[in-house]
């Protein structure tokens, strides 16, 4: 059954926020695990190493976070997920409580009408064993209670050989389990897929004695103490008694056994299931109260909340409790001083809007994260641009932790070494094949790619020379803005200037004859036959897109694009075009990213997020307020497909978030906030300086989706932006709807 937020002030607009509403209660962990969400209902702490949550689905796209909400079977409950990504991987160390004979093909079942989840807890009921179960988690922990059918015998599988998406290649390398005691069992297990090479080491400790019944790799028995395969599966059993509870602690590390049994006796030394849950969602409750608004619509509240929530998942805790951690380079280092390792950088996505909404909330992980980039650049050459595990993925467009770097510098968090980041930036934006040479997971060479040298050396991308070459050029464009802003704040003008440059190579693929950004080849011509609702998932000059969605990528020069295009009016009518055109996409094979249409806007998709604000810029923000209205109502919503496509660690999220409270960072790597149609009724976003912004909405309603006139700190706003800096020392922005 879904859990669904009660109604705490008889749905009427209270006065002001009521401090002691259980915010945590409006968090809805099964949004966005239907249709294409890929996110997961389990038990986590926010940004924790831990994702405690149930495998349902192992093949295909949507088994990315191993969960689906269409299921009904399960495999059992790892401790490491993703949360809404497009491909799988994690699903470490599965654990299944069972009844009866032992299979090679243990499978549970379940019905959603027994199956909760809050905050920082999961629980369900395995039908065919007779087993709830429970889990709930630390930063570095995971923690079940499973309590049996009295004097039914209890038993456990653990599976190290269980990985997400096997059909695409995925695969566990080594499992290796170690018999410690009579309670106690250390080992670890690394796999290969998405992260080239993640290993995960563990100690799991039970609350009451286990016998091992058998231990097998690929089916054959083994028999010594210490179990050692390629995919390694153990069958414990334990004694039944009237009560039947058995409570299972398992502490994870990047590092080392010991580092796990360091973070399981640190943070979960004691047997009180009810005292860590109950922690976990106090926890999340405190992290929640970053931000409190008031509506009169349940239902914008819990997409709210579980926006909030969703966009504190990514990036992941990647260091053990002693300060141990895994680094780019696969050597073991200790972190100094105040260092912080992260993981799960889904940079292409985050830089958008959820770097841009911590660097207002949660400005001391802003700036861990940025430290942590920088650190993953000093070991392995190169910024990510899609980090796993330690492990450069090449996932993606471009460069994007410079849009990170940039737009932490814009929201002054500078608590780094900006030279050191300006040399990374500059790095990263050109082709150095003899880094990548050096880097050991395959798919590094996509962190460098050959598009880099054609921008270096020609100024342009030739279509018929490598595939994705309009959605390189336009993001790259914007990344050189990016790296021109740092190199302003690092004093290097030099670097600024160049880089200003090329953030106008943009212009080299937009044609004024059809008004579309397309394909040029090497010889200077257009690339024919040009259609601009075609989109190919490989060998296409874009990138899960097509020409309609990524002519709009030009975010840093909305004003020279504008007069590229011939001025306001025909900027405005290619906008009106867009979001009425047909919304058929042509193509063999179609990515399924373009999702959430609106005629061609593709909201379930990162390269459209921006585009509804652009009204902003040619004197039309109706337009912008009711195409947001649109999207905030109509393509989130609070069940299971609410999502309008795969979250990407709280990219689509955060979107909503920024939206709903009025306003949007259309640059990131700019102070500048866009206006736009605002859902609460009133918020306050509580900063780490002690100051707060207050929001008040007017008038607000479903119908009264228009701005009649804003309010900065008391002083009209005459055009819908805003700079960070009015509001980086709390104040208030009030509208007035109509």
């Amino acid at each position: 059954m879904l859990f669904t937020a009660i109604c705490f002030w008889g749905c009427q607009k209270p006065d002001k926020v009521n401090s002691t509403t259980n915010l945590a209660a409006y968090v809805n962990p099964f949004i966005g695990t239907g249709a294409h969400g890929h996110t997961f209902p389990g038990a986590t702490l926010p940004f924790g190493m831990v994702q405690l949550s149930p495998d349902t689905r192992l093949p295909g796209w949507d088994a990315s976070s191993g969960y689906h909400f269409s299921d009904s079977t399960l495999y059992g409950f790892s401790h490491t997920h993703l949360s809404g990504t497009g491909i799988g991987d994690m699903g470490d160390i599965l654990l299944l409580p069972f009844t009866g004979e032992v299979s090679d093909s243990l499978l549970a079942t379940f019905s959603k009408s027994q199956e909760t989840a809050r905050a920082g807890y999961y629980q369900v009921y395995l039908n065919n064993f007779g087993v709830k179960a429970e889990l709930t988690a630390t930063l570095r922990t995971g923690m079940h209670r499973y309590t049996f059918l009295p004097n039914a015998t209890p038993k456990l599988l653990i599976d190290l050989a269980h990985v997400l998406q096997a059909n695409w290649g995925h695969q566990s390398l080594l499992g290796e389990l170690e018999l410690v005691d009579s309670v106690t069992i250390r080992g670890k297990r690394v796999s290969s897929g998405w992260a080239y090479d993640h290993p995960v080491y563990f100690v799991m400790q039970f609350s009451k004695p286990f016998n091992l019944i058998k231990a097998t790799d690929r089916g054959k028995n083994l028999s010594s103490l210490y179990k050692s395969g390629k995919e390694l599966k153990a069958y414990l059993q334990f004694k039944a008694d009237l009560q039947n509870e058995l409570i299972i602690k398992t502490g994870i590390s990047p590092v080392s056994m010991s580092g796990a049994m360091l973070n399981l006796k640190a943070e979960n030394p004691n047997w009180d299931f009810d005292a860590i849950q109950q922690e976990a969602t106090g926890i999340w409750e405190t992290e929640l109260r970053k931000i409190e608004i008031q509506s009169s619509d349940e239902a914008v509240k819990e997409n709210f909340y579980t926006a909030l929530y969703h966009s504190m998942l990514a990036p992941m805790l990647a260091q053990d409790i002693d300060g141990k951690y895994r680094g780019m380079d696969k050597q073991i280092h200790q972190a100094a001083d105040g260092y912080v390792n992260y993981t799960v950088f889904s940079l292409w996505d985050t830089f958008r809007a959820l770097h841009p909404l911590m660097n207002m909330i949660d400005r001391k992980h802003s700036n861990e994260w940025v430290k942590t980039l920088l650190q993953k650049y000093r070991e392995g050459g190169v910024l990510p641009k899609w980090e796993l595990a330690s492990n450069y993925t090449g996932t993606m467009v471009g460069y994007p932790s410079v849009a990170v770097i940039a737009d932490a510098l814009a929201k002054g968090i500078d608590e780094f070494d900006v030279q050191l980041a300006l040399q990374a930036a500059v790095i990263s934006s050109n082709y150095h094949p003899e880094i990548t040479a050096r880097l050991v997971e395959p798919r590094a060479l996509e962190v460098l790619p050959k598009h880099l040298d054609f921008i270096e050396k020609i100024g342009f991308i030739p279509t018929d020379s490598i595939s994705q070459s309009v959605s390189y050029g336009l993001e790259c464009a914007y990344y050189d803005w990016c790296i021109a802003q740092i190199a302003e704040r690092a004093g290097n003008t030099v670097i600024a200037e160049k880089y200003k440059k090329r953030s106008t190579f943009y212009q080299a693929y937009f044609d004024p004859k059809i008004g579309f950004m397309r394909g040029k080849l090497a010889n200077g011509q257009w690339k024919i036959p040009f259609d601009p609702y075609h989109s190919e998932l490989e060998g296409s000059e874009f990138v899960e897109g097509n020409a309609w969605q990524w002519m709009w990528f030009v975010p840093h020069d909305v004003e020279g694009y504008i007069a590229l295009m011939g001025g306001k009016a025909a900027f405005a009518q290619k906008l009106d075009e867009l979001f009425s055109a047909d919304s058929e996409i042509t193509g063999e094979v179609v990515p399924a990213d373009i999702s959430g249409l609106i005629g061609q806007y593709a909201h379930g998709n990162e390269p459209s997020h921006h585009v509804a604000h652009f009204y902003n810029y040619v004197d039309q923000p109706a337009k912008t307020q009711t195409r947001l209205d649109e999207v905030l109502y109509n393509l989130y919503t609070p069940t299971p497909e609410g999502i309008s496509g795969n979250e990407d660690c709280g990219a689509m999220s955060a979107w909503y978030i920024l939206n709903a409270l009025g306003f949007y960072p259309v640059c990131p790597g700019s102070s500048t906030y866009s206006i736009g149609r605002p859902l609460v009724e009133a918020a306050t976003i509580y900063l780490e300086n002690g100051k707060v912004i207050h929001i008040k909405v007017n008038n607000n309603s479903r119908q009264n989706k228009l701005i009649e006139r804003m309010e900065l700190n008391g002083k009209p706003l005459i055009r819908p932006f805003f700079e960070h800096e009015a509001i980086a020392d709390g104040g208030v922005l009030e509208f007035w709807m109509k």
